[in-house]
């Protein structure tokens, strides 16, 4: 209980995230990719959302990519900068730093009642992906921060890139940050056993985890084939499932203070249910449901872990924080494009709270 008190205690005044940030086209009004005659335009990427919902909520929010010193890349940082995310340590790459010298684009064909949305990554040798991540002095890099949020996309993005969220990793445990971590599988990136194997490498850096896959958890460390303590739970498990799989990640990995996940029942692709699971101070808690249309679905999940990391870092109780969470993710479905743009935390109590009143 003690470790996980100095969680809730310590005083966090400055978030930074690292990940890539990624040009995103879509049809506008539902249309097919193969039958539209124009996209709307905007930014987006899992790590930029997060600081941008962050940012947008009042939080000193701070988010490092390196995009390429043209007209996109520069708009890209416009755009973050316009949501009050910090962009000082973004770096503008030459053509001699990075060959291709292109930005990764992402199409997002939007779904409808039965119809289900669709992505098609275009970011093979972006930037991002090509840069040497080894010149980054990760000393200043994360000098003054206090919190420091990564994913499981960026190392999918290639060797040079696994190895920099590595470093990252252990500067930060060196420097005292708080560090959440988020498998976020991609398969179109990686395979299953390559992102469990090194997203397992990851757990003992992680004092917040989000999301129990892709993550290793064998039964017997030296007899794989006794299989994984995840093997039998179901895609929606009740409280007693679930806080029996949380309990031994955190049996597994004592450093973990706090591990978070969210379940989506769909009944369309238009209306979805979601709810989350929490354990934090040695118990999990269960959130409230809630139930909508969607307009937009990406970026759900990265308003899911902003709202806890706002909630962690405003001390909210545990209810409400995994509440406050769920309650993001919902309202971001209401919204067009990637980041969750509310810029009122009041605004997501009331969902919280089932209020849906007019707000005068």
């Amino acid at each position: 209980m003690e470790q996980e008190n100095a969680l809730r205690k310590k005083q966090i005044s400055r978030f930074i995230t690292i990940g890539e940030i990624m040009l995103r086209l879509t049809p506008p009004n539902y249309e097919k990719i193969r039958g539209t005659s124009g996209f709307d335009a905007s930014y987006g990427g899992s790590e930029a959302n997060i600081a941008l919902a962050l940012a947008n909520l009042g939080v000193d929010s701070t988010f490092f990519s390196v995009v390429p010193d043209n007209s996109l890349g520069k708009s890209a940082i416009r755009w973050l900068r316009s949501n009050d995310v910090h962009c000082t340590p973004m770096i503008l790459s030459t053509p001699e730093q990075t060959p291709t010298h292109r930005m990764g684009v992402y199409y997002v064909e939007t779904g409808y009642g039965i119809r289900a949305s669709k992505v098609i990554y275009d970011r093979k040798n972006s930037a991002f992906s090509e840069f040497d991540f080894s010149a980054v002095d990760l000393d200043r890099l994360l000098e003054g921060y206090d919190w420091l949020h990564l994913g499981g996309i960026t190392p999918a993005l290639g060797e040079s890139c696994r190895d920099f969220v590595m470093a990252c990793l252990k500067k930060a445990r060196e420097k005292g940050l708080v560090i959440s971590f988020d498998g976020n599988f991609r398969k179109n990136l990686w395979s299953w056993e390559e992102a469990r194997d090194f997203c397992t490498e990851c757990l003992p850096y992680a004092d917040v985890l989000f999301g129990i896959e892709p993550y290793h958890l064998w039964k017997d460390e030296k007899d794989h084939a006794k299989g994984d303590w995840k093997d039998d739970i179901p895609l929606q498990p009740d409280l007693e499932q679930q806080d029996r799989i949380f309990r031994r990640f955190a049996k597994r990995y004592p450093n973990i203070r706090c591990i978070a996940r969210h379940v989506r029942y769909a009944h369309s692709v238009s209306e979805n249910s979601l709810k989350a699971y929490m354990w934090f101070e040695g118990r999990t808690i269960e959130s409230n449901l809630f139930t909508f249309h969607i307009l937009d679905r990406v970026g759900g999940g990265d308003a899911f872990v902003s709202g806890l990391i706002y909630g962690m870092i405003h001390h909210y109780n545990a209810s409400d924080m995994v509440n406050f969470a769920v309650a993001s993710s919902a309202i971001k479905h209401t919204i067009h494009g990637d980041g969750n743009i509310t810029d009122d935390a009041q605004t997501i109590k009331n969902l919280m709270n089932m209020n849906y009143d007019i707000k005068r």
